[in-house]
This record gives structure tokens, C-alpha cells and sequence, in this order.
């Protein structure tokens, strides 16, 4: 305990000459990050937050290392690309936070889940405050737990005040303990400025839940001496709780325990002081020496993305003619043959198939454990999702509904997204979208916005159009290990034939197809849109090259600035509505790229600016069918 507190005491100085940016303190609370810790394996997986300094000191990380992090050096665990504990440590077996706070407890699902799949009799700790605990994310990853059995402790740290926001204003339970009861959950109190309670305690805990797999809760009291970050300052915080608190500080009390029972002298404490201090000083100077760093383009842009050389795998045996959910559902299927570590996570996969029957037998095959039924919490599982990945394994997600991914939206853009870039550590999940209207779905169930992902750097957008594309890109993309999301537009699973081999084959991310060949205008579409552009071409006469992008991140600008230096004119269709979706990057990139070639305006074509409607005539004219025909016609005439 003693080496955050002397480390954090330096850090404050630090702060207040300006070498520093910004601290979040944890003195006062170390006795549960060091009790935790000291009481978990060290293979054990430990998810922090930002006061617990005591964490990363216990598990013996370099305090050169952390110095750079926090200063936002090179030889920092993010390099400069992200500050405080937001960084992780695959060698020390931490998965640090992000300030959104409560996807990290999803992520320590998923990877007790990888443990217990692996029959591996591990823990996994997760922390979260008292404030963290009225967030969705905190009740989905408790209910996903207990369904599951996961052996995950979820630790409270109840320190008073969220920020500034007293407990009597953020909950009404007289102990968030008692919130373990409604999840069916063993729930502990534990006093977590005394040392010896926290240690002995969880120790106990960690050795049934790793024979017996189940998660705990455990609530510990205690208290935030500092403001919840050093420039918030505590004048909100009554004087009479500062003292009260104070007489309880975790460091003074043990020593006083340690001296009374004659083990610590006044001298051996006062040298091991020194001894630390010596070290803090010495390893912050080094790290001090170390240059500020250097922006590079080419390695930030290289490093949002693992790197992944996909292996092309073309197919011998013949095709058949099947429909386009077959397709989808026959690359799943040999994907999960191909590899063992692959588990399928959504709403009614199991038993019943899914909404859409993609995976029906499965779970006959395979077994529920790596075909999971999840209950309503697209968050948690998502979560869970990256936590598998952190953990070894691979994951494919079932959005009932791509519309329904807008509860889940965060561990998304900004867990699975950004933590390549951030700290190395890859999000190898498939998220299925089904997608897309015209199936008289109304609102909720019929939206397709790819255009909410393709502005999200780390992302990959997949959007196939033709049954063979849907089983081969399906397999590449769970092949890659950074996270993808692939549509499958729901008009297209029972209405659309191709041929398609029986063997395991893949196709390459980010080469578009040309559907048809032409010399007067290049159509530009993807997903249910080529489909009506190969019908308006062919109405319209027209000698046009169709390009069926396939996938939009990476995009193949390429083959798009070929074509448009051939045709001279350009037409984009998207089933999206029009504002702001992928058309108007790539007219914006056609104009930019190849504007001497341009013989008329780039034309965009999109769906109304208005939700999706649910009555027939209502989304026939919501949908950019007809006015795509109508705009091929008026281009092809310019």
C-alpha cells in the first residue's frame, strides 16, 4: 500500500508544477486495489479503474513505464494516444478502463466466460465506483453473470461521492450490496480501508468461485479523501466526514497494526520509505529524460487497425444454386468447423435459430456453449464480446435487428473500435446487421446505417449484395481480428438465388465487384441498392459500369476512380437516407480525385429524410427506387 501512496504523493507535485496533466486520486482507498490483487493469481484477469493505482504496483509494472504513460511518452503503454490508466497490460493480465466506465464490466464477462468455456479455474475482477453502478452496462453484465455462472467479481468501491454527487443523491438501497440479490447474486459489505478484511475476505471468496463458478459482488466502504480529480477540488465534502475518514486511512491504521504487534519498527518503516522514495524519484527522472513524442502519420494510420494479411481461399467444388440466408448461414456454419475458439453470441441463436432461422441446428452441433442464447442487453454482450477476444477467442454477434445495435453503440465505437490503436490489444468480433427495408417493417426494424460505423476509425464495414459474397466475406471477416460489421439485408435472405461452392472460400475485404460493364456512366452502389441499379441500367438501356463496393471500410476508391475515368459521369445509390451517409464520401473523393474527368455533377440518390414508414405506398416512396431510375435518365441525358 505504501508505494501508490508515496508514487501518488509524487504525482501531486508533479501536477501542481505542471508536469502533468490531469490525476485522479485514490489515496485513502488503497487497500482495495492491493488487497484484490494480492489475493487473485497472477494470470488472473484484473479490470481496473482510475484510483487504483495499486493494481498496476501490486501486479510489479515498471513505475519507469507508468511515469511515460501518464506523461504520454513513446515507452508508454498507449504511446502518447491515450492518458491516465486508460491502457492495458496483456503481460500482467490488466484490461484497463475507458471513461465511458461501464463497458469493462462487460468485457470481464466475456473473458471469465473464455475461462470457463476452457474448463480454466480462474477469476476475473472487475471495479467499478458507487456513481458506475447506475449505468445500464452495470446491471446487463450482473444479470449476463449470473445467467451464465461466470466467475467474475464485481468490486464496488463505494467512496462517497460520484464527482461531486453525494450517495443519498444516486441511489435509494440502503447498500448496493442489496442489488445482488436481484440478480440471484452471492453479495458481500467489506470494510475497505482495513487491509486484512479486504485481503482475507476475497481471498476466500476467489478460492470457491474458482471451483464453484459463479459471480460475487462485493461492496467495500470507503472513502475519497481528494477531489475526484485533483482540479475539482472537495469543498463540497463536509468537514466532520473528511475527519471521520481520515482516522480510518488504510496506510496509517496498518501501520499502527503492524507496529503495535511488534513486526515494523518506527526505523524499518522510515527506511523502507526512503528506499521507495529513492525508487519513485530515480525511475521518474529516467522517464523524464525520454523526448516528448513524435507525430508520425504513417504510423498512427497503420496502427488503428491489427494487421492482418487475409489468406485467399478460392473454392473447387461447383456452386449451387442457394438463397442468399443460406449462403450467410453456410459460412457461419464452416467457420465454426474451421475454429474451435469461435463462440455465437444473440437473441434466440440456440434452440430456435435465430429470428431469421441463419442458425437453426446449430446449437445441435455445436452446443449452447459456444451457440448462447443472451438475454435482451446488446451493451453487455457486445462487451462480452471483447472480453472473448481479449481472452483468445473469437466471436460472432447476432443483432436480432441491425436498428437494435443503437443500444449497444457504445462498447462499439469505443471499446472494440479504438483499443488497437490505443494499447494494442485486438477486438476480434463479427457483428451480423440485418438489415434494410421494403419488408413493410416500419421504424425500428428496417433501418440500414452503415453510415453510423464507417466514421469510426477501426472499424471494418462489410455489405455484400449476392449470395456468394455473403459466405465468402463472412468467412474472411471472422478470419480478421479486428471487429467488423457485416450487413445482410433482410430483403434479400429468401427473394435472391446464386451460385454459390459447398467448399470453406473467402473474398478479399475491400475489392469491389463490377456487376456489369459500360462506357457511358459509372453507378456506384452496394447491398440491396445494386440490385435496383442492375434493374434501372437495364430500363434506362444504359452502357454503364455497375461497381458493388461490397465493403466500405476499407473502401475500394481504386476501382471507383478507374471506372469514373472511363465513364465521365457518376451516380451514387444508397439505401440510406441521403444526408450524410457513404455517397457523399465518395462523391467527395470523386470530385477531389478526378474532377478533369468529370463531364456532368456527381449525383447522389438516397432514401427520404424521414424515418422508415411502415405502410406500403408510404416506404415505396421513402425508398430511392424510383428516383434512382429517374436520376440515371436525367444523367445519361446531361
Amino acid at each position: 500500500m505504501l508505494l501508490p501512496r508515496l508514487t501518488e504523493e509524487k504525482m501531486l507535485l508533479l501536477l501542481r508544477q505542471g508536469k502533468v496533466s490531469k490525476w485522479f486520486s485514490g489515496i485513502g482507498q488503497e487497500a482495495i486495489a492491493v488487497g484484490v490483487t494480492a489475493a487473485l493469481k497472477k494470470d488472473e484477469y484484473i479490470l481496473p479503474m482510475h484510483r487504483n493505482l495499486g493494481v498496476f504496483t501490486t501486479r510489479e509494472i515498471p513505475l519507469r513505464r507508468l511515469f511515460l504513460q501518464w506523461q504520454g511518452k513513446e515507452g508508454g503503454f498507449t504511446r502518447g494516444r491515450d492518458r491516465s490508466f486508460h491502457f492495458g497490460s496483456r503481460e500482467h493480465h490488466i484490461i484497463g478502463m475507458i471513461s465511458h466506465l461501464g463497458p469493462q464490466l462487460g468485457v470481464a464477462d466475456g473473458i471469465a466466460l473464455a475461462h470457463k468455456l476452457r474448463k480454466e479455474p480462474r477469476v476475473t475482477a472487475v471495479f467499478t465506483g458507487e456513481g458506475g453502478t447506475s449505468e445500464g452496462d452495470f446491471h446487463e453484465a450482473l444479470n449476463v453473470a449470473s445467467v451464465w455462472d461466470l466467475p467474475v467479481l464485481f468490486c464496488i468501491e463505494n467512496n462517497g461521492y460520484g464527482l461531486s454527487t453525494p450517495v443519498r443523491e444516486q441511489y435509494r438501497c440502503e447498500n448496493l450490496a442489496d442489488r445482488g440479490r436481484g440478480y440471484g447474486m452471492e453479495a458481500h459489505i467489506v470494510d475497505g480501508n482495513n487491509i486484512l478484511e479486504v485481503f482475507t475476505r476475497v481471498s476466500e471468496l476467489v478460492e470457491r468461485m474458482r471451483t464453484d463458478p459463479r459471480p460475487v459482488l462485493v461492496e467495500f466502504k470507503t472513502f475519497r479523501i481528494r477531489g475526484h480529480e485533483e482540479a475539482s477540488g472537495t469543498k463540497y465534502v463536509p468537514q466532520e466526514l473528511v475527519e471521520y475518514w481520515a482516522k480510518r486511512d488504510p496506510v496509517v491504521n496498518y501501520r499502527k497494526f503492524l507496529s503495535d504487534a511488534g513486526i515494523l519498527s518506527e526505523e524499518e518503516d522510515l527506511e523502507v520509505r526512503k528506499e521507495m522514495i529513492s525508487l519513485i524519484n530515480r525511475e521518474y527522472e529516467a522517464a523524464a529524460r525520454v523526448p516528448e513524442v513524435a507525430f508520425d502519420p504513417d504510423k498512427e494510420l497503420n496502427d488503428v487497425y491489427r494487421p492482418h494479411v487475409a489468406a485467399r481461399r478460392t473454392p473447387v467444388a461447383p456452386g449451387r444454386n442457394i438463397r442468399f440466408v443460406d449462403a450467410v448461414s453456410e459460412g457461419l456454419y464452416q467457420s465454426m468447423e474451421r475454429f474451435d475458439e469461435l463462440v455465437l453470441m444473440g437473441q434466440d441463436i440456440a434452440e430456435y435459430g435465430g429470428v431469421f432461422k441463419v442458425t437453426a441446428g446449430f446449437s445441435d452441433r455445436f452446443g449452447t456453449d459456444r451457440v448462447r442464447n443472451t438475454p435482451i442487453c446488446e451493451s453487455a454482450v457486445l462487451s462480452a464480446s471483447m472480453g472473448l477476444s481479449v481472452n483468445h477467442m473469437k466471436t460472432v454477434v447476432e443483432m436480432q435487428f441491425a436498428d437494435f445495435i443503437s443500444s449497444g453503440f457504445n462498447p462499439v465505437v469505443n471499446y472494440l473500435a479504438k483499443s488497437h490503436y490505443r494499447w494494442g490489444q485486438h477486438a476480434d468480433v463479427v457483428i451480423r446487421m440485418p438489415c434494410g427495408g421494403g419488408v413493410g417493417a416500419g421504424p425500428f426494424h428496417s433501418q440500414t446505417n452503415e453510415a453510423w460505423f464507417t466514421k469510426t476509425p477501426g472499424l471494418k464495414v462489410v455489405y455484400p449484395a449476392f449470395p456468394e459474397d455473403a459466405k465468402g466475406l463472412l468467412a474472411t471477416a471472422i478470419e480478421d481480428p479486428n471487429p467488423v460489421l457485416f450487413f445482410e439485408h433482410k430483403g434479400l435472405y429468401r427473394s435472391l438465388y446464386g451460385q454459390v461452392s459447398e467448399d470453406y472460400f473467402t473474398l478479399p475485404l475491400g475489392e469491389a465487384a463490377i456487376r456489369r460493364e459500360g462506357n457511358e456512366v459509372t453507378v456506384i452502389s452496394y447491398g440491396m441498392g445494386v440490385h435496383w441499379a442492375l434493374e434501372a441500367v437495364d430500363e434506362c438501356r444504359a452502357s454503364a459500369d455497375v461497381i458493388d463496393l461490397r465493403t466500405l471500410q476499407p473502401l475500394d476508391t481504386a476501382a471507383i476512380y478507374r471506372s469514373v475515368r472511363k465513364t465521365g459521369k457518376v451516380i451514387i445509390l444508397q439505401e440510406d437516407t441521403l444526408f450524410g451517409g457513404i455517397a457523399a464520401d465518395i462523391a467527395a473523393l470523386v470530385a477531389e480525385h478526378c474532377f478533369e474527368y468529370l463531364d456532368a455533377p456527381v449525383i447522389r440518390v438516397g432514401s427520404l429524410e424521414t424515418p422508415v414508414p411502415f405502410a406500403k405506398a408510404l416506404e415505396e416512396g421513402y425508398l430511392p427506387k424510383l428516383r434512382f431510375r429517374n436520376a440515371l435518365q436525367r444523367l445519361m441525358g446531361y
